[in-house]
């Protein structure tokens, strides 16, 4: 490439940050560091209306905690900013009034009741109202109105909006990286409004002249802005700029039936569609780190929504991300959302914490129970169970045992409690009391050879003993289970069994 490689993530401010649109930020990311570029945050509060505080900060703190920070943004190496569109209206204004100048866009003064009058005219003839050539010179606007009347109402303060000059009858033949060759039909196409009288700029100007201004190479961007395209390419002809290349990346599809992933799948099905969780008057919308997944995890699965680098490889550290990104190997289908392959994800990297990092992060569950475990045996308990759990907070479940005797007994599990077992569980508690090495493995050696010796079967100990201690057949391997709580504890949960049983 020739140029210095310059990609942007552009959210508006509106709320909390999608999911897809974290697709969109990392895939920007991938392709700049592959390629020795430049990732740039633009927040693009153009439409005060739908500006929603907190959002800007929910959107930086969710990239940082992703580990995908900009290089450039507001605040952060401030190269070609200001990196807010809110604080660059006057730079828009001028643009706007250049294409005026040239003839690529021109003053229109209708009104709201007027348009939606000829929006209701339409439909009860069957048709759509566009404006654009095949209406625009029978409307209220410079392209109508004399010049000198033009500037006059301006001056008087008249509404106005200035919008784009769609070119007629010009076949676009543009190109994607990630789709090929489209085309489109410019008749087709409606004269965008660029410039409001407000003073602000619509997305599509502010969006052109600020890629153009802080010179982005590389547009990659979600499927939704596919239609934008054409209107987009054109603007950059008009200001006679050269155009940067175009990557429109698939829809992030619903887990069950057809379209895009929305909040109310995630609702709906009980998983996240937000990095981190966004609170509001109405409630609370849960975010992925907050329901214990990791940044890593997160990444790993986004990455593969839509991209693969030809192999079956599934898990990748973001450098190895990097360097096997390629825009080309994007698929052009939606990619189905699976929250299930999400849960898989975060087990492998739960799994690669140590044991160390994996107690502290579950001590504050159990403090919150009012127990207090030292922190060896905690380490220990972490160790034993952490292999079949997707989530720290799934610990408890896991192995609540550790921490507690049980209170009842699986009733399905019970019919292993015969008439004989009582007495088979008294000789257990005897045995365990004069082993000192109270260590797994002796435990295991000793009951193993006295059960051999006196020619009783396995199932007949060795289930009763996990339902007296366990209070359930589950749990990790037994005599790891009867090592950490302890001789004294084990004793008394088999008496109590036998009492109970």
């Amino acid at each position: 490439m020739s140029k210095q490689v310059r990609v942007r993530f552009a959210p508006s401010p509106t709320g909390p940050l999608h999911i897809g649109g974290v697709r969109t930020a990392l895939f920007n990311y991938l392709f700049a560091k592959k390629n020795g570029g430049t990732f740039y945050l633009r927040i693009e509060d153009t439409d005060q209306n739908r500006f929603v505080p907190g959002a800007e900060e929910y959107i930086m703190e969710a990239l940082e905690w992703l580990g995908i920070s900009p290089d450039e943004t507001v605040n952060k190496n401030e190269k070609f900013g200001p990196y807010r569109q809110s604080e660059r209206k006057e730079i828009y204004r001028q643009y706007a009034e250049q294409l005026i100048a040239n003839g690529w866009a021109y003053y229109a003064f209708d009104s709201a009741a007027d348009l939606d009058q000829l929006r209701k005219n339409a439909e009860e003839q069957g048709n759509t109202f566009i404006y654009n050539h095949s209406i625009r010179e029978q409307l209220d606007n410079s392209l109508t109105v004399d010049a000198a009347k033009v500037t006059e109402r301006i001056a008087n303060g008249a509404d106005y909006v200035i919008r784009f000059k769609t070119p007629v009858n010009e076949i676009l033949e543009l190109k994607d990286i990630i789709r090929g060759e489209i085309k489109f039909d410019s008749n087709l196409l409606d004269d965008k409004v660029l410039f409001k009288s407000d003073g602000m700029p619509t997305y599509h100007l502010a969006n052109i002249v600020d890629d153009h201004l802080m010179e982005t190479t590389h547009v990659i961007r979600g499927e939704e802005w596919l239609p934008s395209l054409p209107l987009h390419f054109l603007l950059y002809k008009a200001f006679g700029w050269e155009a940067p290349a175009f990557a429109h990346l698939p829809l992030i599809l619903k887990p069950i039936g057809n379209g895009k992933l929305s909040k109310r799948d995630g609702d709906k099905l009980g998983f996240p569609v937000f990095p981190l969780e966004w609170k509001t008057d109405e409630g609370i919308s849960s975010g992925y780190r907050e329901k214990g997944f990791y940044p890593e995890a997160v990444v790993n699965f986004l990455a593969l929504l839509g991209w693969n680098d030809g192999t079956e490889k599934e898990i990748y550290s973001l450098e190895e991300l990097v360097k096997s990104f390629d825009l080309t190997r994007v698929h052009k289908a939606g990619a189905k959302f699976d929250p299930e392959k999400n849960k898989w994800f975060n087990h492998h990297y739960l799994i690669k914490q140590s044991n160390e990092d994996l107690a502290k992060a579950f001590a504050p569950f159990l403090y919150e129970k009012g127990i207090d475990v030292d922190y060896t045996t905690l380490v220990s308990i972490v160790s034993s169970i952490k292999d079949r759990a997707n989530f720290v907070e799934e610990f408890w479940e896991l192995g609540d045992f550790f921490f507690q005797a049980p209170t009842s007994y699986d009733e399905k599990a019970s019919k292993n409690w015969k008439e004989e077992t009582p007495t088979l569980m008294a000789k257990v508690a005897e045995i365990l009391t004069h082993i000192d090495d109270f260590t797994s493995a002796n435990i295991e050696a000793i009951l193993k050879a006295w059960m051999s010796e006196s020619e009783i079967g396995m199932g007949k100990v060795m289930q009763p003993l996990r339902l007296s201690v366990v209070g359930a057949l589950k749990g990790p391997h037994l005599f790891d289970i009867i090592e950490i709580i302890g001789k004294e504890e084990t004793i008394k949960r088999i008496e109590k069994a036998i009492e109970r049983l």
